[in-house]
């Protein structure tokens, strides 16, 4: 077989045309927010928040998911923020979070006075696990956050074991992972709540932020809303004023209207990466020599936000940086190393048991305990993310994998 010079030292580019943008709006969303604009002109009312788009965006969500109660917010960092205040844990209560997720998906534990503890990862995975998970639980843990990263599931049906075992709420942080299921069940509906960005760059949106969270019963959506808008009195009677001190974390009819659109495009997003998925494996995607593709637990279904490769040094002459390298001097659009993901290694995270809430007296839990993350670390010194978008078709397969067996041809030993 001829072995072609790589881009990377002066030869032909394997993707040698522009790859398509995602085309995320469309003229629906146009039709939609022209609309509400329409209205508010002939009116003389200016558009709000918890309207009838909103309502209507909240219902639809629900339904999508199968049946239950969601409240739009306006950021994918407020709705985990909500989900936990809604909660109402005590103050230094520990809360075990994954330990790959955006700052978003672990400050708001900090931000509601209860201390983030760092449950490792399943080796061999990005996503934490049951076994992982009850190895940190002490007698001050209180819940349990479970991010589903880059569209594959965490383990929720041996997770919920572990969690009702020890009488735990959980809180799943699906903001990577819009439309992944498990037995066919989406992400987000197996535990107490489930969270949901709804920022531009996510499967679908409501504009340039936004979210959404999700829970299976009205008494829990109630909390929710108290604490999305300032504690105001949802679902109760016979109160005075506002009942628990909150936020404005509220999504707006503008980013509601949107999301409704959108939302009628998620299935067709998803399904359309996982089908550009589908056509670089019949190309030969999982059988390159200095790479292969991780398994998604049994029962799961990947919804592709971005695509967890793994690399093998010991089939390779160089390294994984050098590996990436030449894939993106043949066009593709590539994260190599996804060690900005490990909050925990973080500056606002250095000598926290000198800061609130670790340094407060009324923490009975161990503030110099240290999380090093071993499996963690293996797996992002192990994998580099591929992105890819709904917009992709025959001809980006065609050319990435050339890509890939290009540079696989020259650096394979």
């Amino acid at each position: 077989m001829k072995i072609e010079k790589l881009a990377l030292k002066g030869g032909p580019k394997a993707v040698n045309f522009p790859l398509k943008n995602r085309f995320h709006f469309g003229a629906e969303e146009k039709a939609a927010a022209d609309a509400l604009f329409d209205e508010s002109v002939q009116t003389g009312n200016a558009f709000g928040y918890n309207g009838p788009q909103e309502e209507a965006f909240g219902k639809e969500f629900a339904e999508f998911l199968g049946g239950g109660f969601a409240d739009g917010v306006n950021s994918g960092t407020n709705a985990v923020f909500v989900a936990l205040h809604a909660l109402e844990l005590p103050p230094f209560s520990e809360v075990v979070v994954g330990p790959m997720t955006d700052p978003g998906g672990i400050m708001p534990i900090v931000m509601l006075n209860c201390i983030p503890v760092s449950a490792d990862a399943v080796p061999g995975a990005f996503n934490t696990g049951a076994a992982q998970v009850k190895k940190v639980i002490t007698p001050e843990t209180r819940a349990i956050v479970i991010p589903h990263i880059g569209g594959e599931p965490a383990d929720m049906r041996e997770i919920m074991k572990v969690a009702k075992k020890h009488n735990l709420p959980v809180v799943e942080d699906c903001a990577q992972s819009h439309a992944a299921t498990i037995d066919g069940k989406y992400v987000g509906t197996f535990g107490t709540y489930g969270a949901f960005s709804l920022m531009f760059g996510k499967h679908f949106c409501t504009g340039g932020q936004g979210g959404a969270v999700f829970s299976k019963t009205e008494e829990l959506y109630w909390k929710e809303r108290r604490a999305a808008d300032r504690g105001k009195p949802f679902g109760l009677t016979g109160t005075h004023g506002n009942v628990m001190p909150a936020l404005n974390c509220n999504l707006d009819e503008l980013g509601a209207a949107i999301g409704r659109i959108q939302l009628k495009k998620l299935l067709w997003i998803v399904g359309s990466r996982r089908r550009f998925a589908a056509m670089l494996k019949e190309r030969g995607m999982d059988r390159l020599h200095t790479i292969s593709i991780p398994e998604v637990i049994p029962g799961a279904e990947h919804s592709y936000w971005w695509w967890r490769l793994r690399f093998h040094p010991e089939k390779s002459s160089v390294s994984k940086a050098d590996f990436c390298a030449a894939l993106a001097a043949e066009g593709l659009i590539l994260n190599p190393d996804y060690s900005g993901a490990l909050p925990t290694t973080f500056d606002w995270y250095r000598n926290r048991a000198d800061k609130h809430p670790w340094n407060n007296p009324c923490y009975k839990g161990d503030r110099h305990r240290e999380f090093p993350l071993p499996e963690a670390h293996r797996s992002v010194d192990a994998h580099f993310l591929m992105f890819m978008y709904e917009s992709w078709g025959e001809k980006e397969a065609d050319a990435i994998m050339e890509a890939f067996r290009k540079v696989d041809a020259v650096y394979a030993i």
